[in-house]
């Protein structure tokens, strides 16, 4: 298996726009981040989890001709608002498979009425395939069977998702033992460090570390990462053996 990550960044990307913070002007490609995503492929699959504003560019910069899926974590538009830019692959490939919860699946519905109209279609527009999301409920991608796992982004949940020994989480803030259980064993696990201040809404860097901690990967990586978390090459100095900070274009083999 293989995840790249297609975006680390959190919604406003770094480099900010009009930002003079010392990141947002670094030379350090690293310190680049487009809206959080990973492209995880084995065999002849292809899926993407989450498809934000930066969908587009990110497919041109790792080019994949088949997109058999998207899986969705939840509604917010650094996690949805590419999905338009979807077009090419439903020109080729039909209705494009999607997976979420029925909220995020509704908010999708409402924002994007045009890629889900029944009649009267307009010409050009995207189709997509709906499967629904339920906790403990594992589901067929492939020949995987993917565990979906429920936490809360402040009071919006959300969904991480854990593809054999690879689990992916962004925008936590709380999560249950019983679903820190069905991560567990997991070789490589993703989850988001926002800053080092506290935040109403994502892990800051020290929940992070303690999350890892408690969960014991045999290696994890930080995304949804702000400027304010600092550079990149100082980050990574003072984070613990077995930790990183993901970049964007990081590939990593499982």
């Amino acid at each position: 298996m293989r995840i790249i990550f297609l975006g680390t960044g959190t919604s406003q990307g770094i480099p900010i726009i009009g930002s003079k913070h010392p990141v947002c002007l670094s030379d350090d490609i690293k310190d680049k981040r487009l809206r959080v995503s990973v492209l995880i492929s084995w065999e002849n699959y292809n899926y993407v989890i989450d498809c934000g504003p930066d969908f587009r560019q990110q497919m041109l910069a790792h080019p994949v001709d088949r997109l058999d899926g998207i899986l969705f974590t939840h509604e917010h538009s650094d996690h949805t608002a590419g999905l338009d830019d979807i077009r090419p692959y439903f020109f080729r490939q039909g209705d494009i498979p999607i997976y979420a919860h029925q909220r995020v699946a509704d908010s999708l519905r409402k924002r994007f009425d045009y890629i889900f109209a029944d009649t009267n279609r307009y010409p050009g527009a995207p189709c997509v395939d709906v499967h629904l999301v339920e906790n403990n409920r594992p589901f067929p991608l492939g020949d995987i069977s993917v565990i979906p796992i429920s936490a809360k982004h402040n009071r919006v949940q959300v969904f991480g998702y854990r593809f054999g020994d690879f689990t992916y989480l962004t925008d936590v803030k709380t999560i249950d033992e019983k679903e820190m259980d069905k991560i567990k064993g997991s070789k490589v696990l993703v989850i988001n460090a926002l800053r080092e201040e506290a935040h109403h809404s994502h892990f800051n860097l020290e929940e992070a570390l303690a999350f890892v901690k408690k969960l014991k990967p045999e290696t994890a990586y930080f995304t949804h990462i702000s400027h304010m978390l600092g550079f990149h090459a100082d980050v990574e100095k003072k984070l613990p053996k077995g930790v990183h900070l993901a970049y964007d274009g990081l590939i990593v083999e499982i």
